[in-house]
């Protein structure tokens, strides 16, 4: 395929668009709860049920993104993401659309994301052999956070000061999904659609490389964590502090961490070049230090130190997003690309599910020795991580070695 030098950017406009929808709902998580009596426990079920869907289409869609190509995938991905806004305008009476329209939303998040972002890369890499590569992950990686920072940001502010907030502040998303769709319908596809049946496909290759079960699947989860924490927690610990400025908080909190976010992707490239590991503890040091700052701010009810942890976690996540991605594509074999990043994906948004995690805990510990005990865990996870390539690196060296000393197959073999 000849790819023309913007071709990525219709690709990236449907990434982009699908994270907007799949965030704009948690600014309104503090709406939801003033206006219509929803239980934090509720709200944070709303919130975490996204992940459910998520899961189930990234296992789906990853492998059928391989097998019949990326465009199949994300035009459908696209119109879903407009449904679950319809349906999330809907609910604005009815707590059972607010479901139906996050488990849609999720569904079409776990359609795009890890189809949509291989095909940012490989538009990126066929248009500039050698380096588009590392600019496709980061390309990506800034595009959906850009859609999960814009779209809360939005929200929050339209919201604050709307007559109908939980109508009217979903329509920027409308707006924006149906600009950008014939961006998404001119972009070339980049697969071709060939090799084994789909069943088969479901068995992604790399999933099982000690590179990627001792080293990317424990430090993924924290790569969702802080930021879902900042986003959908903190802000409604310090709700009474916010001088009714509830909702715009909310949201410039959301802006705030996602910004941290694509700030840091060019930082995480340099590192990834230096050595993949540093790139992953200095993600999983700096969620740490946000955790930290974030149970501070639990405990002191500081809308200040609430910023100032979305800004570090949030860092932490641009970090790990870009060196997890860039890792992944390492280890993924031919034709296997979206499905790696598809499990890659599952495994970060384990994250997601922090937030109703410490809504069930907090009945037995306060919020700020949750965050602490999160912080704790952060930082035990690097060490881990050196531990973990240690190993892999053995494993991998025990098994080339096992190869060397296999003999070679006789050449009267398969002659009988």
């Amino acid at each position: 395929m000849t790819a023309r030098a913007r071709d990525w950017a219709g690709a990236a406009a449907g990434l982009f668009t699908v994270a907007w929808g799949a965030n704009q709902f948690a600014s309104l998580l503090v709406a939801y709860h003033q206006q219509r009596g929803l239980a934090p426990v509720v709200n944070d079920a709303l919130f975490g049920i996204y992940a459910v869907p998520l899961v189930v289409a990234l296992l789906l869609c990853g492998p059928a993104g391989d097998l019949w190509g990326r465009v199949r995938v994300v035009r459908p991905a696209v119109v879903v993401s407009i449904l679950a806004t319809v349906a999330l305008m809907a609910g604005s009476e009815s707590t059972a659309l607010l479901f139906v329209g996050r488990f849609a939303a999720g569904a079409s998040s776990g359609a795009i994301f890890a189809v949509g972002t291989v095909w940012v890369r490989e538009l990126s890499a066929a248009a500039v052999p050698g380096s588009g590569e590392h600019r496709g992950a980061r390309r990506a990686a800034t595009a959906l956070s850009l859609g999960f920072g814009l779209g809360p940001l939005a929200t929050g502010i339209i919201a604050q000061w709307s007559p109908l907030p939980l109508v009217m502040a979903y329509v920027p998303h409308l707006v924006i999904t149906l600009l950008v769709m014939p961006a998404v319908w001119r972009t070339p596809e980049t697969a071709a659609p060939v090799g084994p049946g789909f069943l088969a496909r479901l068995r992604v290759h790399g999933v099982g490389t000690p590179r990627f079960a001792a080293v990317v699947a424990p430090a993924a989860p924290w790569v969702f964590a802080g930021p879902a924490i900042a986003i959908a927690v903190l802000p409604t610990l310090v709700s009474n502090r916010t001088h009714g400025l509830d909702l715009l908080f909310s949201g410039v909190t959301a802006g705030v961490t996602l910004a941290a976010g694509i700030a840091v992707q060019p930082l995480a490239r340099r590192l990834d070049a230096l050595s993949s590991l540093a790139a992953t503890t200095t993600a999983l040091g700096v969620t740490a230090i946000g955790m930290a700052l974030g149970a501070l701010a639990a405990a002191l009810a500081d809308p200040w130190l609430v910023l100032a942890a979305g800004l570090t976690v949030g860092a932490g996540y641009g970090l790990g997003l870009v060196s997890g991605l860039l890792e992944t594509h390492r280890l993924a074999g031919p034709g296997q690309a979206a499905g790696l990043t598809a499990v890659y994906y599952i495994v970060t948004y384990a994250g997601f599910g922090f937030p109703l995690l410490l809504a069930l805990l907090h009945r037995f510990a306060s919020y700020p020795m949750l965050l602490g005990a999160l912080a704790v865990l952060a930082a035990a996870t690097m060490p881990a991580t050196w531990l973990g390539a240690r190993y892999a690196q053995r494993a991998t060296s025990h098994s080339s070695a096992l190869a060397d000393l296999e003999p070679a197959p006789s050449p009267t073999c398969g002659a009988r």
